[in-house]
């Protein structure tokens, strides 16, 4: 099965969503303990769409610079290889360096876009996403050679605005079940007792994202 192809990229943004959705670190057992803290049930639906919203613009923040170069389609290859390239980086920089970074300590709870945001922009979440999405627009851009370029650039935009919501909401929907789980049922006890840490398999995917980018850029369509 071709792996570079529109319909697997595009699942691939779904996939990755599911993904971060699972990792605590992308802040569900924040909107847990902010239904406990609250006592309040209606307190956690509220504390996810914080955290979705904070990373959907950390995603969007990462994409659109990707969809405005580009416009310029004789370099696809080249920007597709860089990014690959950066995204491999980020993942061996987070197998070096295991520690959180400190600013997301400083973020108040209440604070729940921001520190969504943060913590997305930290853990290269966003990047993930760079070679499926540059993936998907390299078919685009076949497809509208004979396009004028401010419409080229306007489909690429467009197309990040997509990937960047989708992808947030196949999180957003995995975060809230397993944080829906935990509340009703298991509990924070079962939590700190259970979930194993993500942060080697977290890097280590970064960097076989970053190898698939590469991949897709020198073989893909």
């Amino acid at each position: 099965m071709d792996i570079t192809t529109p319909t697997a990229l595009w699942g691939a943004v779904i996939f990755s969503g599911f993904y971060h959705g699972i990792n605590p670190g992308m802040g569900w057992p924040l909107a847990v303990s902010a239904a406990l803290m609250e006592q309040k049930q209606s307190a956690m639906p509220k504390a996810i769409a914080m955290l979705a919203f904070g990373h959907f613009l950390a995603m969007i923040g990462i994409l659109l610079p990707f969809s405005l170069m580009l416009v310029l389609v004789e370099w696809e290859v080249q920007i597709r290889l860089a990014a690959g390239v950066l995204v491999i980086a980020m993942g061996i920089y987070l197998l070096i360096n295991r520690r959180h970074p400190r600013i997301l300590a400083r973020v108040h709870p209440a604070r729940l876009a921001l520190w969504s945001f943060l913590a997305a922009m930290a853990h290269g979440a966003g990047l993930m996403l760079v070679p499926v999405f540059l993936g998907i627009t390299g078919h685009d851009d076949h497809s509208m050679g004979h396009h004028a370029a401010p419409e080229l650039m306007g489909s690429n935009v467009l197309t990040a605005f997509s990937v960047a919501f989708i992808h947030t909401m196949a999180m957003t929907l995995t975060g809230a079940i397993i944080a829906t789980i935990i509340y009703f049922w298991l509990g924070l006890k079962f939590l700190s007792r259970t979930w194993f840490n993500l942060d080697i398999v977290w890097a280590t995917s970064l960097v076989l994202v970053g190898l698939f980018g590469i991949y897709s850029a020198l073989h893909g369509h």
